[in-house]
């Protein structure tokens, strides 16, 4: 069992090597595997002069259909295709702290997917406003009531490990979601497996600038409705 850790970039050059190395710090057993979005800011580059040395980071670079979910089920094709398991992903924006990758690895062992929670008993958000907080709470509970997850507090968690049996069989070349809606939609496919949620500690970034904003606010939303309606 080799585990993967896969961050979807866009301009992120302010973390992405630190990140990396915190990782790799962390769970000496894992790959990273980087896919990034065309970066200007020179992110795929910090990415490229890390793999020349470090046999466990790999770079994926994408120059059409920029998105984070375009980016995301690029990612999670490859790391199945590659034989990963389990498979992680996360923020490349330090909001997600890699301590608990180690956590999440051993409990895959008995659970079919592992969410990072903000919104458990003992999970933590630091650094967002209460307005900002609200929000990330109202669209949990119009995400669970549209889709139909139970069991899941954290419906906007991009903190997840995943076994490779699960993510081959939501048939990962359909999925739609261009943006961040793709965390919601890749959970609304796997109903029935059995999820745990663990509480982190989750930190607004300190670097670089968030990509999260209205569009991707209604992209969601939208995702999340059409989903009812069509069931994809």
């Amino acid at each position: 069992m080799t585990p993967v850790v896969m961050l979807p970039t866009y301009n992120e050059a302010y973390n992405i090597g630190d990140l990396i190395a915190a990782i790799l710090r962390t769970e000496p057993t894992a790959t990273v595997v980087v896919v990034d979005d065309d970066s200007p800011d020179g992110t795929g580059r910090i990415v490229d002069d890390f793999a020349r040395s470090e046999s466990r980071v790999r770079a994926i670079h994408r120059y059409h259909d920029r998105g984070r979910g375009h980016a995301g089920a690029e990612g999670f094709r490859y790391c199945v295709a590659e034989g990963f398991d389990p498979i992680i992903e996360m923020d490349a924006d330090f909001s997600h702290d890699p301590l608990y990758i180690p956590q999440m690895i051993a409990l895959s062992k008995e659970w079919d997917i592992v969410i990072g929670s903000r919104t458990v008993r003992g999970g933590l958000e630091s650094g967002r406003g209460s307005i900002r907080k609200w929000i990330t709470l109202a669209a949990a509970c119009y995400l669970r009531t549209m889709l139909g997850v139970k069991g899941v507090s954290d419906l906007t968690s991009g903190y997840r490990c995943f076994r490779r049996s699960v993510l081959e069989s939501i048939n990962l070349d359909t999925l739609r979601s261009p943006g961040p809606g793709i965390v919601s939609e890749v959970l609304y496919r796997c109903r029935g497996f059995r999820i745990k949620e663990i509480p982190i500690h989750f930190r607004n970034r300190e670097r670089g600038q968030s990509k999260f904003g209205l569009k991707a606010m209604a992209e969601s939303v939208f995702l999340a409705a059409r989903l009812r309606v069509r069931g994809y």
